[in-house]
C-alpha cells in the first residue's frame, strides 16, 4: 500500500484551476507541481489529468493555446477563462468549509 493519495475527481478540477490561476502551465508541469507542494502526497496520473483538463476546457473554465515547454517540446498551455477566475475565490473557499466540517466529523467520532 502506497502512502500517496490519488486525487479525487472533485478535488483534481479544484487543483488544476488553482495551480494555473498563477499563470499558464502544461499539463505535465499541473501535475509536478500538485505532486510538489503537496510533498509527494498526491499524484495526478495521466489517466485523470488529461480528461480532467480536456473537460474543464469543454466546459469553458480554461483555454488552452499551443507552445513549447521547458523542454522545448510543442505542449497545450492552459489558462483560466475570465468567468472561471471570478469564480475561483468562491470555489476555495466551499472547498475549505467542507473540509473543515469532514475533519469535524473525523475528530468527534
Amino acid at each position: 500500500m502506497s502512502d500517496q493519495t490519488d486525487v479525487l475527481q472533485g478535488t483534481l478540477d479544484l487543483l488544476i484551476l488553482r495551480k494555473i490561476a498563477l499563470g499558464p502551465m502544461h499539463g505535465w508541469a499541473i501535475a509536478q507541481r500538485i505532486q510538489q507542494i503537496s510533498d509527494d502526497l498526491l499524484r495526478v496520473q495521466q489517466g485523470s489529468l488529461y480528461p480532467a483538463l480536456h473537460r474543464l476546457e469543454h466546459q469553458g473554465w480554461m483555454a488552452a493555446d499551443w507552445g513549447v515547454s521547458e523542454n522545448n517540446r510543442r505542449a497545450r498551455f492552459y489558462a483560466l477563462t475570465r468567468a472561471w477566475r471570478r469564480q475561483l475565490e468562491s470555489e476555495v473557499a466551499k472547498w475549505e468549509r467542507l473540509s473543515a466540517g469532514l475533519n469535524l466529523v473525523l475528530q468527534r467520532t
